[in-house]
């Protein structure tokens, strides 16, 4: 009897861990089947991009930079006065051009253009405003008397217009020499020298186109006949191949074609001697 009840304990004994078992086996199942976690979401914001990454626009205009530095009232007369005779040399040979239809005055005319430009950049570099442009009108009367007096000379004949235009190139020579010697800004003393260099050119061309047209050689009107030989001669357009230079610091010393004797510190060593047409400016 006593067996029998032993063998029934272990029996149920034997059932109760088979059915943990069981269970244990179906819970693992069951986890298997449960869904997983749903995983992070992750943010589908834009990622910003390094400013150092997209390259800035480059702005290729030239901008001319106002200058801090004051002019003194000799350097923006003179800039002033430049610009007028620079147009003056413009608007004469245009009308040269149109009358007698010689393309040396429309090339030097274009030539003019670039020197107004020049100039102009300083007059707004230095916040001074531009005279007016208006073809044949001048504010300096000086000027506009020479205008008047060159216009009817140039419209006699071809040689006479010609002629205009190297009378012209003299007059702007020794102008730009009295207008560097009352400056000591570089900007200002790079520009005139640029356009000094022109008019040696200008002259030339004038000079040379008035021989092979008519035979008649120039006779120089205001330069020394030391100076318009040199110039004439040179094939060099550098205004600082002509008169003689001491590497540092020369004299200009000459009437010009003003009245009155100056001497100066400048860039080149000349002599120029002349008539005047405006007083001595």
């Amino acid at each position: 009897m006593f067996k029998k009840l032993l063998v029934g304990t272990l029996a149920a004994v034997i059932l109760v861990a088979a059915g943990a078992s069981a269970f244990t086996a179906l819970a693992a199942a069951a986890a298997d089947l449960e869904p997983a976690p749903a995983a992070e979401s992750v943010s589908a914001e834009p990622v910003a991009v390094s400013s150092v990454d997209v390259a800035a626009p480059v702005d290729t205009t030239v901008q001319v930079v106002p200058s801090t530095t004051a002019l003194t009232a000799d350097e923006t007369a003179g800039l002033l006065f430049m610009y007028e005779e620079e147009q003056l040399a413009r608007d004469v040979y245009n009308a040269l051009y149109a009358l007698w239809g010689q393309t040396t005055f429309s090339s030097i005319a274009a030539s003019e253009q670039t020197h107004m430009d020049a100039i102009n950049t300083l007059l707004v570099r230095y916040g001074i405003a531009t005279p007016s442009a208006a073809a044949g009108t001048f504010s300096d009367t000086s000027l506009q008397s020479l205008y008047n007096s060159l216009m009817s000379t140039g419209s006699l004949s071809l040689a006479d217009a010609l002629k205009v235009g190297a009378t012209i190139e003299e007059v702007d020579i020794l102008d730009l020499q009295s207008r560097l010697a009352l400056t000591l800004n570089a900007d200002i003393q790079l520009v005139y020298n640029n356009l000094m260099s022109g008019s040696y050119n200008h002259l030339r061309n004038f000079t040379s186109v008035l021989t092979r047209v008519t035979g008649e050689v120039y006779q120089p009107q205001y330069l020394s006949a030391d100076l318009y030989q040199t110039i004439v001669t040179s094939t060099n357009g550098n205004g600082q191949s002509y008169g003689t230079s001491t590497g540092t610091t020369t004299t200009t010393t000459g009437r010009g074609h003003g009245a009155g004797a100056s001497t100066s510190t400048s860039t080149t060593t000349t002599t120029g001697g002349g008539r005047g047409h405006h007083g001595g400016k």
